[in-house]
């Protein structure tokens, strides 16, 4: 069973169940995968989300909310903050296991070996690798400034 099949499964046990939080999040994820669709389709008729495409909406989905979160936060928007937590949570349940932070520079210490990369002007080889192993495994951003260390930037 596909993710998108998941997605859909858990939107209509969600509808059964009455849990309008799951209802409202799977939706909003329903449609940020249907707009993936619709940029897909300029590379041809039949070229649909995989997978891998949908993981990657699911993180931004997740970014865009953690930096909700923040703002409610600082803001002392409790509502809202718990709000953007549950739907964090909801989407997070359909992504890959997240790297901890000593995985993640044990996988970037592999990588940079294995592409050979001996500088900072290699970085882009590195994530390269990275994004297509470990697509919504770990947080690139934060990847980056490991990379960095690694390769004595």
């Amino acid at each position: 069973m596909g993710l998108r099949d998941q997605i859909n499964d858990s939107l209509k046990e969600a509808m059964k169940s009455g849990d309008k939080r799951r209802v409202s999040t799977l939706r909003l994820v329903n449609s940020a995968i249907k707009d993936r669709d619709i940029l897909n389709r300029t590379a041809g008729p039949d070229a649909g989300v995989n997978d891998a495409q949908i993981v990657e909406v699911l993180a931004k989905m997740v970014k865009q909310r953690q930096e909700s979160l923040e703002i409610y936060e600082k803001a002392g928007r409790d509502e809202l903050a718990t709000q953007e937590r549950e739907e964090i949570q909801i989407i997070q349940g359909y992504m890959p296991k997240q790297l901890s932070d000593e995985e993640v520079k044990s996988v970037i210490a592999a990588v940079i070996k294995d592409v050979g990369a001996t500088s900072v002007k290699d970085m882009g080889k590195v994530m390269g690798a990275l994004k297509a192993k470990y697509s919504g495994q770990m947080d690139f951003g934060k990847a980056g400034a490991v990379i960095k260390g690694l390769l004595g930037a």
